[in-house]
């Protein structure tokens, strides 16, 4: 499957991943929207399937995998998890997910999910816009390549690594892909 590739920059508040992924689409849908599905790579949290609900995902970055690993000092604060807020954007299942993505003291982002079948796979596009600055983006980067990472563990029935070194690669990896082309 195609979990290494690098997202690609739209602009400089935007970056796109895709994905192959086994199929059916159905299932692919269902780790996208059903909390005990998404938690396994994502995030738990129930969410009503309509535009303009909000809901919380609760992100355990420890619990999506069983070898373990310290989160890098910096994110200590986040070793039992947090929360976050969101709401649906769009919801055409099983093809088009958007949802807002943080907030706090700025515009919240957003990200969409598409999913397109492709013979026996499914084609997951996924694009993060609205990104403030280049630190953001870099976190961000970093932050969906392990979990599509972790998905692509998960879809194929393998054990997907610990979160936090592959996020701690994936950043550094991503912070010299995005500086260098800004260069």
């Amino acid at each position: 499957m195609e979990s290494d590739e690098h997202g690609q920059l739209l602009d400089s508040t935007s970056i796109r991943f895709e994905r192959l992924l086994p199929g059916p689409i159905e299932r692919v849908w269902a780790y996208l929207t059903e909390s005990d599905k998404r938690a396994q790579w994502l995030a738990a949290g129930d969410m009503e399937p309509r535009p303009g609900s909000t809901f919380a995902l609760h992100f355990d970055h420890a619990s999506l995998s069983p070898h373990q690993a310290p989160a890098p000092e910096r994110f200590r604060e986040f070793e039992d998890g947090c929360t976050t807020q969101h709401e649906i954007l769009r919801y055409e299942p099983p093809h088009l997910l958007a949802l807002s993505w943080g907030g706090g003291n700025e515009a919240p982002s957003e990200v969409t999910f598409e999913l397109s079948k492709e013979g026996d796979l499914v084609r997951l596009v996924l694009t993060h816009r609205r990104l403030g600055d280049i630190d953001t983006l870099v976190d961000v980067a970093g932050g969906w390549h392990t979990h599509l990472a972790i998905l692509v563990e998960v879809l194929e029935g393998r054990t997907p690594p610990p979160f936090w070194p592959l996020f701690e690669r994936m950043e550094e990896d991503y912070r010299w892909h995005i500086t260098s082309r800004r260069t």
